[in-house]
């Protein structure tokens, strides 16, 4: 895969320095992804490091926080940055589990529940004393999104949901786009074998069977991701039901679906958008769960025109 510009670590694994730099892939802006001495939390945690947060773009922006989904981590949104770090600052980082977190961090029990990962967010909007946020969740990161907002509202000033889902599970009178037999052989699929569930899963998730290479790179990113923590975010994602969650949404929302998606079929788009007052539901020209990979400039531009409008 190609690396998303970000702050190199040093071979000894410890941050770089604090000081900014020009950005030398796009010309304009800097950026900062790596921690001051001494900058963690009073329990030791050094969050830059924990989560790799890396940001970039113009440091006087209005902020964007980026979050991945399941079996993803911040490359993900690479093609995407570029044109957002023109006018924003753009702040991105991995979950706990995920890309180059650390995963000594790791605890079972925190990330087995949506609750967790929206702690993460929390926690790095905290250290980066990030207010004014615009949060940018793709898959069930909208969802994490929704909590964060709901635990800390003085950060969050918008929200941008990329191909949301909050419940994957069919029921009566919502449709998720999967039966609950549908999800228990996933993830019995995922748990006996995750490489072999990778490399099946992930073109299907991806779609775009006119660009393999798309799929090629999702395949390698769940692949890089350690199997016992992968299976423990999926079931958290896939078992997940965050309905109720969505009418505690107090701030201006983008709900941004894809026209054709196997994982958040049309329907899921539309109960989002009817669930959270005042939201604004765009179709991309799109196929496929990861817009911001097969439809970049679409989705870059979504995200700033939504973003206009809001202020």
């Amino acid at each position: 895969m190609n690396p998303m510009p970000t702050d190199d670590h040093s071979s000894s694994g410890r941050p770089a320095g604090p000081a900014s730099r020009s950005d030398a892939a796009s010309g304009r802006g800097s950026r900062s992804g790596a921690s001051a001495p001494g900058d963690v939390k009073p329990d030791g945690t050094d969050v830059r490091r924990r989560n790799n947060v890396t940001v970039t773009g113009r440091e006087d922006g209005p902020v964007l926080l980026l979050a991945h989904g399941f079996g993803c981590d911040q490359n993900m949104w690479r093609l995407v940055v570029p044109m957002l770090a023109e006018d924003f600052r753009v702040v991105l980082f991995d979950y706990v589990g995920s890309g180059r977190s650390d995963p000594s961090a790791w605890d079972e029990r925190r990330y087995s529940s949506l609750e967790g990962y929206a702690r993460d967010v929390l926690e790095v909007c905290e250290e980066l004393d990030l207010r004014e946020v615009t949060f940018v969740g793709h898959s069930v990161s909208a969802m994490v999104g929704v909590l964060a907002a709901a635990g800390a509202p003085q950060r969050f000033s918008r929200l941008v949901m990329v191909a949301p889902s909050p419940r994957y599970i069919d029921e009566d009178g919502y449709r998720g786009g999967f039966s609950a037999e549908d999800i228990d052989e996933l993830l019995e699929s995922l748990e006996s074998n995750y490489l072999g569930w990778s490399a099946a899963m992930a073109p299907v998730i991806m779609g775009n069977a006119d660009q393999p290479e798309l799929g090629q790179e999702l395949t390698a990113s769940f692949c890089a991701t350690d199997p016992d923590m992968a299976r423990v975010f999926a079931r958290t994602t896939f078992l997940s039901d965050s309905r109720d969650d969505l009418k505690t949404v107090a701030v201006p929302t983008l709900v941004l679906e894809c026209r054709q998606d196997v994982i958040a079929p049309r329907e899921v788009g539309a109960y989002v958008h009817a669930a959270v007052p005042g939201s604004r539901l765009v179709t991309l020209e799109a196929t496929g769960h990861c817009p911001q990979l097969s439809a970049p400039q679409a989705t870059a531009g979504a995200i700033i025109d939504f973003i206009g409008a809001a202020r």
